[in-house]
């Protein structure tokens, strides 16, 4: 199962799945994470955030969680992914591909502010510090029409948002395949 996790900076993604793939793990079911920064740190340095860098960043993480996801580990992509092309081309391409909207108000975001990008994204046209290109502020954020389970994060506490996502993953994951004895 390949979980794509998609939602604004500072709604809880990161959060969330670190937390979620702790209580997998706790109840031995094979997890993997896949954050999207960490990955465009260490692996994608060559792609910038233009729509066709953006997609490209998430068909790059899509291949890497469908080789866990095809030995039965569950993989979480957690990424902004804010558009709805890419995640359906990841759908479309792979087996049990579930998308989870995690949403959270732009005001809560631009107020809560984890990364000091709402702030840098905000600043007048011009200013040397000022980012171009945040979706939800000046690059845009297609919310998923019809997602497979949506978390508002500012009407759930952090723990209700982690029960949710972890009874999601257990109710939807792929039986684990068992060995047949043949005598």
């Amino acid at each position: 199962m390949i979980i794509l996790l998609c939602g604004l900076s500072g709604a809880g993604k990161t959060t969330l799945a670190k937390a979620v793939k702790q209580k997998l793990a706790e109840a031995d079911v094979f997890i993997e994470l896949i954050d999207a920064d960490e990955y465009r740190q260490q692996l994608f340095k060559d792609l910038l955030y233009s729509k066709e860098d953006r997609n490209e960043n998430i068909r790059r993480l899509g291949v890497i969680a469908n080789k866990f996801s095809s030995h039965n580990i569950i993989t979480i992509i957690s990424a902004i992914n804010p558009y709805d092309d890419i995640r359906m081309e990841l759908v479309k391409t792979y087996k049990n591909v579930k998308i989870v909207h995690i949403d959270c108000p732009l005001p809560v975001l631009v107020k809560r502010d984890t990364k000091g990008l709402y702030k840098r994204a905000l600043l007048p046209t011009g200013d040397p510090q000022k980012i171009n290109n945040l979706t939800g502020i000046n690059d845009p954020f297609e919310a998923p029409a019809n997602p497979n389970l949506y978390i508002n994060t500012y009407d759930l506490t952090v723990n209700e948002s982690v029960d949710e996502l972890y009874s999601f993953i257990m109710e939807n994951r792929y039986p684990l395949k068992k060995s047949v004895n043949h005598y």
